[in-house]
């Protein structure tokens, strides 16, 4: 067990490196609100609201993204951030309601910008050597025994059956994109993701197109995301992408993610007018990345649990 002050020179240790690598590659330290009005609908993040006394509902924020991303319309360049981020419901070895995000955008950049600078990111604090690149589909075909190239809703729900991965059987009822999505997420949870990772850091890419979030879809293969997770030692660190820059697109997809809501039973989320009006001509193409800090410190420390390299918990804070 480690004592407090053990945790915090740990911390302070991983912090200062990543600030060395960031500062080196010309990126600027950014801090932006962790309230505000408006928040990114996500399908799968809930995030924590509240009303402070002037009425207006306010939203402590799941990632700075939306404020990153108006700093680059307005011509921030690269920039990065230690952030507080809050997600409601998430507690356990590897989340909790409230945690350190390390988030960076970097206009003018690809995928293969990416992977060399994570190279250089898990080298200084994890002490890797290299980088492994896998597609989606290489993974699946290797790990579920599955063709993403081919499979439908039925095939990924017969892999989860034969590796015995249970579900809920209300997933059964639901339209075949939806039941694709879940158990795509299912089997990169529980059978695909604990494999990754364990010789040197696996960037994960090439991801379905329903699996995009908001990154732009790869112009030579319209049915994959330029999108990316990085794992080590089958934890997923980081999740990335070339970003998607049309304002069109983005209400779109965050119109798909409020249907999504909707369809579990969740609230859906005002749709965030400032952060859709800085995409457009105004943003600058690149990728955008977040990295779990508290997973990153949990790894370079050898430990099972962030709990671990944390003074304070969301239960005990």
């Amino acid at each position: 067990m480690m004592h407090t002050r053990e945790i915090l020179r740990t911390r302070q240790d991983v912090r200062r490196r990543l600030r060395e690598i960031f500062d080196a590659h010309g990126f600027l330290e950014v801090d932006t609100p962790v309230l505000s009005r408006e928040v990114l609908p996500e399908a799968q993040i809930d995030p924590l609201s509240l009303r402070p006394v002037d009425g207006h509902d306010r939203f402590l924020q799941a990632s700075p993204e939306a404020h990153m991303k108006r700093l680059l319309a307005s011509g921030s360049g690269a920039i990065y951030q230690f952030a507080h981020a809050f997600r409601d419901g998430e507690r356990g070895p590897r989340h909790d309601i409230e945690f350190l995000l390390l988030e960076w955008y970097a206009p003018g950049t690809c995928l293969d910008d990416t992977a060399c600078f994570l190279e250089v990111l898990t080298t200084a604090v994890l002490g890797t050597v290299g980088l492994e690149r896998q597609t989606c589909h290489e993974a699946f075909a290797r790990h579920a025994d599955v063709d993403l190239s081919t499979a439908r809703a039925r095939d990924l729900e017969e892999a989860a059956v034969r590796c015995e991965v249970s579900f809920p059987e209300s997933w059964l009822q639901e339209t075949d994109d939806d039941r694709f999505d879940r158990f795509f997420e299912l089997l990169l949870s529980e059978v695909v993701s604990p494999h990754l990772g364990h010789a040197a850091p696996v960037m994960l890419e090439a991801w379905p197109r329903s699996q995009g979030a908001f990154a732009r879809i790869d112009p030579k293969n319209p049915a994959v995301a330029r999108r990316f997770e990085l794992f080590f030692r089958g934890v997923e660190l980081a999740n990335g992408w070339e970003e998607e820059t049309s304002a069109e697109e983005l209400l779109t997809r965050l119109h798909h993610a409020n249907a999504v809501r909707s369809a579990d039973g969740r609230a859906t989320l005002p749709i965030p007018k400032r952060a859709v009006a800085a995409h457009g001509t105004a943003m600058p193409e690149g990728v955008g990345v977040a990295l779990g800090f508290d997973r990153l410190v949990m790894l370079a420390a050898a430990k099972a649990s962030i709990d671990d390299v944390r003074c304070f918990t969301s239960d005990d804070a």
